[in-house]
This record gives C-alpha cells, sequence and structure tokens, in this order.
C-alpha cells in the first residue's frame, strides 16, 4: 500500500464512514488541531524522564485520538471508541497533585523556562486554539460537551506541567510584569 492515495488532490478529504469533505471543513480544522495537539505533546514527550508523566502523556495521547475519531465521524456512527467517564477527573488529579508542589501564582507566566516548560506551553496553546474549533464544531453537530471540558482541562494541566517541570529543575517561572506607561 503507497502512503499517498491521491484523493485529496482536489481538496477533499474522506471521513469515517466514507463521505468527503472539503480540508478546510471545521470537522477536518478541529481534528487537524487535535493531531497538531497530540504532536505538541510528543515533543514534549520526547524532553521528559519522568516515568509517571511518560504513562499519563500516553494516556492523554490516546485519549486525543478517541476524540478524533470521534470528530471524524458521522453523528449516526458506531462502534467508534468513546471517552471514559473518568477522563477529565483524571486530568484534575493530575492537576491538582502539580500545583501542590508549586507556590501560588501571583502574575501572569510568559511561556519558557526550561526545554520541557517551554514545550508545555506551546502544546498548551495548540490545546487551547483545538479547544476552540471543538466549540465551534459544537455549534454545527452534536458533540459530546465532555470534549470541550476535557481539552479544556488538559490545557490547564499542560500549564501546570510547564510550571511544575521549571520547578523541578530549579528553574524560576518567568513573571510578566507590565512596564508602566509612559507619561
Amino acid at each position: 500500500m503507497r502512503l499517498y492515495t491521491r484523493t485529496g488532490d482536489s481538496g477533499e478529504t474522506g471521513l469515517i464512514g466514507g463521505s468527503r469533505v472539503r480540508k478546510d471543513d471545521i470537522r477536518v480544522r478541529a481534528y487537524g488541531s487535535l493531531d497538531e495537539t497530540n504532536a505538541s505533546i510528543g515533543m514534549a514527550r520526547a524532553a521528559c524522564t519522568d516515568a509517571s508523566w511518560l504513562s499519563q502523556f500516553d494516556e492523554i495521547q490516546n485519549v486525543l485520538f478517541v476524540i478524533g475519531s470521534i470528530m471524524a465521524a458521522p453523528d449516526d456512527a458506531t462502534s467508534l471508541p468513546t471517552m471514559a467517564d473518568d477522563d477529565v477527573k483524571k486530568l484534575e488529579t493530575w492537576i491538582d497533585d502539580a500545583c501542590s508542589h508549586l507556590p501560588p501564582q501571583k502574575h501572569f507566566i510568559l511561556p519558557g523556562g526550561g526545554e520541557l516548560s517551554a514545550r508545555l506551553h506551546l502544546a498548551r496553546t495548540v490545546c487551547r486554539r483545538a479547544e476552540r474549533e471543538a466549540v465551534t464544531l459544537s455549534t454545527e453537530r452534536d458533540l459530546n460537551p465532555a470534549i470541550v471540558i476535557y481539552l479544556n482541562r488538559l490545557a490547564d494541566l499542560l500549564f501546570a506541567w510547564a510550571r511544575f517541570a521549571n520547578a523541578k529543575e530549579g528553574i524560576d517561572d518567568i513573571s510578566w510584569i507590565p512596564s508602566k506607561p509612559s507619561d
């Protein structure tokens, strides 16, 4: 089997079930942003050595594939993987755990610090775009509300992990301190 099929050369792509849509269709944009989120998380994972985080990255990346398959399927599709009832709760537990090791946040945080933190911040921003695309998609089709909630929590987790990664490396977060307007 060849990697290229030439079926997308006209600007259309196939969805699960065989229907075809334009590549700029909101559904394709939404699951494309999920794919970018997943790739960004893969980049962060590549810079991570913490075994528990590696396992958590695996769980997250698998859930993102589930969400992508839901978005790429027709509304009446059957036999698709589903999100687990506790997927959002897991993220909240991981957020709470990471935050329990951090000092209170007193300022906005600029993305950066160590390598892992910077990659996590990038993944967070891509995830926020995926969340926005999912919100838009939900206005056009019946989308499980847990998907938007999951992406919202995932972005929060990536922010918490970015801060925690810096703390583990002994790197201070970069606080945004706005300059005072000149007279």
